[in-house]
């Protein structure tokens, strides 16, 4: 059986909880639409202040970009702009 939540590290690193200098990678195009924005707000409580999340979606994600800034400050750099797929550095800024 395959995992259908995709997280990769561009590094090749493990997890052990050593920090990578890369950006998690997690494709959300596998994952059911029903826990979608769970399994990312998941991921993204595992990020630290300062750390960033590539996420994959197959549209422009707006309303969990929305959902995402109400539970933390966040930066939004676009990494590639559709139409299957849409590229997203998501970084989980230091609050005031």
């Amino acid at each position: 059986m395959t995992n259908p939540i995709q997280l990769e590290t561009r590094s090749g690193g493990c997890t052990c909880g050593h920090h990578d200098e890369e950006d998690i990678v997690l494709d959300v195009r596998t994952i059911p639409h029903a826990i979608r924005h769970a399994s990312v707000f998941g991921a993204f409580d595992a990020i630290p202040a300062g750390g960033s999340l590539v996420l994959v979606a197959p549209h422009n994600p707006l309303p969990l970009l929305g959902q995402l800034s109400e539970r933390f400050p966040i930066g939004v750099d676009y990494l590639h702009e559709g139409p299957d797929e849409w590229r997203l550095r998501i970084t989980r800024a230091t609050r005031p």
